[in-house]
């Protein structure tokens, strides 16, 4: 086999000994330690590795745009995971964790009504990815969903959850603004918007048909 042939090799999970897998820690979230070994790029296999991994699964984000007046719908709510940095109340577009036998669309469609009080009519699926895989299980799929944004405003979320979130709508270049000075700080956001920016003139082609 010629060297490129072998860079061009991909591991798969049957390139993976798992020697054991314990839950630390049973929460709202779950923490669990594995100990495993994997092949090497250079041949043979590696030392054990310890590594802790936060559970979260599979979960799903949405960006409702208007495309008759290129508009966005927007979240507002506080995250734990900012609670001690400069801000605790976070910009981001809907989302939600798939804990059901609904498919992705299925619960971004129930988010954007839970969230931000709108129906979404066509979808189109930006990307899929995982956040953080370093030490998180998270895996993130990103739709964009037409709207019409002239019925977004309010307070939404579920009481039983705690939610208190706010909806905001701007123009699709003040939220590619609020990307490029920082404002939206959430991974999914950012590459939704900036997906849209490369993306709008095509999309309200299609869309508006």
């Amino acid at each position: 086999m010629q060297q490129s042939d072998k860079q061009a090799m991909r591991f798969t999970p049957q390139d993976v000994e798992v020697l054991s897998k314990d839950t630390l820690f049973k929460g709202f979230f779950q923490m669990v330690k594995y100990r495993f070994k994997h092949k090497l790029f250079a041949g043979g296999w590696s030392d054990t590795i310890e590594r802790e991994m936060f559970v979260r699964g599979h979960a799903a984000a949405l960006l409702p745009y208007d495309p008759v007046r290129d508009q966005v719908v927007v979240v507002e709510q506080i995250r734990v995971g900012a609670l001690e940095h400069q801000s605790p109340w976070q910009m981001e577009i809907v989302a939600g964790i798939i804990d059901t036998q609904e498919s992705a669309e299925q619960v971004v469609r129930r988010e954007a009504m839970e969230e931000a009080g709108v129906e979404i009519g066509l979808v189109e699926k930006v990307t899929s990815y995982y956040p953080s895989s370093g030490g998180c299980s998270e895996r993130l799929d990103v739709f964009v969903g037409q709207v019409d944004s002239s019925l977004a405003q309010g307070i939404h979320g579920l009481e039983d959850e705690g939610e208190d979130i706010r909806v905001h709508v701007m123009s699709r270049d003040q939220a590619y603004q609020w990307v490029q000075d920082g404002t939206f700080e959430n991974g999914a956001s950012i590459i939704a918007l900036q997906w849209l920016q490369l993306n709008h003139q095509r999309l309200r082609e299609q869309w508006l048909k």
